[in-house]
């Protein structure tokens, strides 16, 4: 994806579409910064091009390597913050695995059959209950307003 030389000022919120990109080239732009999130799901992003103003999104222990050279910052081939060592792996609750999200961003998916907050819940979630609850609410509900709002209806 080449946006060299578009003259942007801030990262355009389009770019969130465009979360396959392996190569994206910003340079020759007038960004100041990165705002957090920018990159946020591009897994596949392998070489990004910046203004040599700029540093690499996460870091640059986000990428294999960070070179400046010119008019670009080249940041080269993420790592994934998820096979990091003991110490600087990422801290997902019990019953989830870590997963890359991004440059240095990562997400925590819960492991099946748990779901939930902080995946402490088992099983799957309960449709049958839920929706013969919310339709005999609104059934009822219906039944109620019908029968104390008919009598002011005007008759033909």
């Amino acid at each position: 994806l080449d946006l060299s030389n578009c003259s942007l000022h801030d990262v355009p919120l389009e770019l969130a579409e465009a979360t396959t990109a392996i190569v994206l080239d910003l340079t020759e732009n007038p960004l100041t910064t990165l705002p957090n999130g920018s990159f946020l799901g591009f897994t596949h992003l392998q070489l990004l091009a910046l203004p040599p103003v700029l540093e690499c999104p996460g870091g640059s222990d986000a990428w294999q390597e960070v070179t400046v050279n010119g008019s670009s910052r080249l940041c080269q081939d993420q790592r994934n913050p998820c096979n990091a060592s003991a110490e600087l792996a990422w801290p997902c609750p019990e019953n989830s695995a870590c997963a890359p999200d991004g440059p240095g961003l990562v997400q925590c998916l819960c492991d099946s059959p748990f779901h939930g907050y902080k995946c402490l819940r088992e099983g799957t979630f309960p449709v049958l209950l839920f929706s013969g609850i919310l339709g005999t609410a609104t059934i009822s509900l219906s039944l109620l307003l019908w029968s104390t709002q008919r009598r002011k209806a005007k008759n033909p």
